[in-house]
């Protein structure tokens, strides 16, 4: 992207995440920030709250929040945040077919008021959506990505940091596979100042924190008793704004749609990419071990079980 010009950053969905991304997003000063729901006035008192902290937290981004698609044409970057949760009596079809339909509608009104942009999906079940937003939008596949292993990865730094009582900024990880209990953490490419943590931990302590970030968001739910996270799924979807956005040709995990690579095919799942303007520049393929690839193997058959539910009910 251009050098000079000035961004605009479209938050679809003005919920706790989205509004956190579009709190890190101005905060970041990635441009202009608009903050997009369906209910009337609430976009919009959100983002007059968000730009009256501003001139505190020393931002200049001016957040601007609107109930109608026009107001977001010409974005360079959409995160798409809405979606419903799981709620009780609801099966996992179920939330497939609502947000399926929910990402539809959406996908529609970026395809006609920002077509050049690169859309980082969100919205939960994240691999699938992310597969249906790329459906529906009709972009090149580099420009539809999906927000997941960005925050799986920085759990995991958090709980690795925790466990060794060191400087997070210190630590390096690397989570691949779906966002969800089959995601697939990988210890040796988890390191501290470039020491893989094999060295550092034993491997009982090791297996704790991988288990652990597998149910990150579970622990969040299950303390909060009536929401689930918020904060680091914005700051990780804002990141990934951030990189492309600034063209930083970054190297973080997300997810993206596999053509071969990792020996999948035709699915969104979560590997280590080369983010910059373009979106996904580059996909890295690493090298695993034949348990990993298995665990990745289970990780993509699980997103592509999603995938062909939406398609007996219609969605696809």
């Amino acid at each position: 992207m251009a050098s000079g010009k000035k961004f605009r950053i479209a938050c679809i969905g003005a919920g706790n995440v989205g509004a956190s991304a579009a709190q890190y997003c101005a905060e970041m000063e990635l441009g202009e920030v608009i903050l997009t729901d369906i209910l009337e006035g609430f976009p919009q008192g959100k983002a007059l709250d968000l730009s009256e902290a501003g001139p505190i937290r020393g931002y200049g981004s001016m957040v601007t929040g609107t109930n109608d698609y026009a107001d977001i044409a010409g974005a360079d970057v959409c995160i798409v945040t809405a979606g419903l949760a799981r709620k009780p009596g609801m099966t996992r079809l179920d939330l497939l077919e609502k947000n399926g339909k929910i990402i539809s509608g959406i996908a529609e009104n970026i395809a006609k008021q920002a077509p050049d942009s690169t859309v980082i999906i969100v919205t939960n079940p994240l691999d699938v959506m992310a597969y249906v937003a790329f459906q529906k939008l009709g972009f090149p596949k580099e420009r539809v990505v999906g927000m997941a292993g960005c925050l799986d990865s920085a759990r995991l730094r958090c709980f690795v940091a925790m466990e060794l009582g060191v400087n997070m900024k210190n630590v390096d990880t690397m989570v691949l596979g779906s966002h969800g209990d089959d995601m697939v953490p990988l210890p040796e490419y988890t390191t501290v100042s470039g020491i893989p943590i094999t060295k550092l931990m034993p491997e009982d302590r090791i297996a704790a924190l991988m288990e652990r970030t597998r149910k990150g968001g579970g622990e969040i739910v299950a303390l909060l008793k009536t929401g689930s996270a918020y904060y680091a799924p914005g700051a990780s979807a804002a990141r990934m704004a951030q990189a492309i956005i600034r063209d930083e040709k970054q190297l973080l995990p997300c997810s993206t749609l596999l053509n071969g690579e990792y020996g999948q095919k035709d699915v969104f799942l979560g590997v280590p990419v080369i983010l910059g303007a373009e979106g996904v520049e580059k996909i890295i393929e690493l090298e695993l071990t034949d348990a990993q690839q298995d665990e990745l193997n289970k990780s993509a058959g699980e997103v592509q079980t999603g995938i062909d539910g939406l398609r007996e009910v219609g969605v696809l």
